[in-house]
């Protein structure tokens, strides 16, 4: 009987071998390329879901990030999930965060097994991606993988599995994913459906034909351009990358290098028998084509500014995922093979610069943010002390351009406060809805807020006046008379009584 046990526990383990591997990978990751729950694109996000579990928070300033979750399903779905489990809102994140790495990754391996036939090759291929999982896709301000959960930390493995799907001509499951990527990044999900659509169409399958091609490009086009503003100009120009044609020199190089390295990537998968990695990377070059075209038809002219916030170079994105994974395992194939040390000489440096990139960019943060850590950053701490002391209805003004200061941090997502628009993030947030008062909001607040490192007592009562502004954060020392209930070596925290 032990003998039979024995046995057992070791098929079942050689069953599942795969997903223990990436299981250690999705490991390696959060600590290479670590976690911070509450910085960056976080300060959209995030209020979503709060605003969902708790109404009474954000009554001002709520369409800087409703906007965005009205859009999708993305905030409804980790809300309901946390609803159910009653885990902390900080470990339900971390959770989900894990499980979309976890995802990605088995997306990935998905893929390599229909594209390699050696097994060094697939997990090279799979590896390759977690090793630059935080690497930045040119002129996009995306990276492949965020270092928090947001809405494509989802949308990118649904897209990966409707693209397998589409290599191996499964349809349902390849709607199923599509849907799915839809309702939790209608942007993010135009590129990667289109992606699919031209692979259909590239493998000459009968019931995707040129139409559906079109119909599958067009429709996010609808409403293309609404109306501008002078307001809206203002923000727009906050969002120089838009443009295509303020681009740097190594920004186009990170556009166009990729599309050559598929082209001959087809051409070397021709001499060597292997189809489908010839089709997909046709594909991608006709892919990252057909959007350099739209990009430089939607963004030169002026009176196309509007347009401008799709964004059509973020299907570099894809690309980008696209080219390490095949990268990493033509390198697999006929480099790495089952040399050990080949493999500790490539993907060693790679995730030592990684891991010293993401340090040196949040220096003043812990590399990996534990939920429900005490914090260890003088912005957090405050924040953290403001969720936990003031009302839910406070109104905040805080600097600008605090997030330059404090490691991206966002003050709405961590201390679950309203505050005033700031020039960092809000005014993203305003670009993507010129149809709204979104743009005028933020370029009144943030002119109200104009010369904040001369502010004095009376340029605060200013905004009590105008905007209700019952709270303040300082940056100490600014001589004021209002009572200070908390502060640290960097902050303070007063009330305009």
């Amino acid at each position: 009987m032990p003998m039979f046990n024995s046995s057992r526990i070791a098929a079942v383990v050689r069953a599942n071998l795969a997903y223990i591997y990436l299981a250690l990978l999705t490991a390696g990751v959060l600590l290479v390329h670590g976690y911070h729950p509450g910085i960056e694109d976080a300060e959209i996000y995030v209020p979503g879901i709060k605003r969902i579990l708790d109404p009474s928070l954000y009554p001002f300033g709520a369409e800087f990030f409703l906007n965005h979750a009205r859009l999708t399903l993305f905030a409804q779905t980790i809300a309901g999930s946390i609803r159910l489990s009653h885990l902390s809102f900080d470990m339900a994140v971390f959770i989900w965060y894990l499980g979309c790495i976890f995802l990605t990754l088995l997306a990935c391996w998905r893929l390599s097994v229909e594209l390699f036939r050696e097994s060094c090759a697939r997990w090279a291929a799979v590896t390759m991606v977690a090793a630059v999982f935080t690497i930045p896709v040119a002129g996009t301000a995306l990276y492949i993988e965020d270092q928090y959960l947001t809405s494509r930390s989802i949308v990118i493995f649904t897209i990966l599995f409707a693209t397998c799907s589409a290599l191996k001509q499964q349809k349902r499951w390849w709607m199923f994913w599509s849907v799915l990527a839809v309702c939790m990044h209608p942007l993010m999900a135009v590129f990667g459906i289109s992606f699919t659509l031209i692979l259909w169409w590239e493998q000459r399958n009968s019931s995707f034909d040129k139409r559906h091609l079109l119909m599958g490009a067009a429709w996010p086009f609808i409403d293309l351009l609404p109306a501008s503003s002078k307001a809206y100009e203002n923000v727009l120009a906050t969002r120089p990358y838009f443009f295509i044609l303020q681009w740097r020199w190594y920004e186009w190089l990170g556009a166009l290098a990729p599309l050559v390295l598929f082209l001959l990537i087809a051409r070397l998968s021709e001499s060597r028998s292997q189809r489908k990695i010839g089709v997909l990377s046709r594909t991608l070059v006709i892919y990252g084509f057909s959007y350099l075209v739209a990009a430089l038809a939607l963004t030169i002219p002026t009176r196309f500014q509007t347009a401008a916030r799709l964004q059509p170079m973020r299907s570099l994105h894809l690309i980008y995922v696209m080219l390490f994974l095949l990268g990493g395992g033509i390198l697999g194939e006929y480099i790495l093979r089952r040399r050990v040390w080949r493999w500790i000489a490539l993907f060693l440096p790679v995730c030592t610069v990684m891991f010293f990139a993401q340090c040196q960019l949040f220096p003043a943060t812990p590399h990996i943010e534990w939920p429900d850590a005490a914090p260890q950053n003088d912005w957090i701490r405050v924040f953290e002390w403001i969720r936990r002391n003031t009302p839910a209805d406070a109104l905040f003004a805080i600097d600008p351009q605090h997030m330059t200061k404090d490691d991206q941090h966002g003050f709405r997502a961590i201390a679950e406060r309203s505050r005033l628009a700031d020039a960092v993030k809000d005014s993203g947030a305003a670009t993507m809805f010129p149809e709204t008062t979104a743009a005028v909001d933020w370029l009144d607040q943030l002119t109200a807020q104009s010369g904040w490192d001369h502010f004095r007592e009376k340029d605060f009562r200013k905004l009590k006046s105008v905007y209700g502004v019952s709270w303040v954060v300082l940056e100490k020392p600014v001589a004021i008379g209002f009572p200070c209930p908390y502060e640290n070596p960097t902050l303070r925290v007063c009330r305009i009584d």
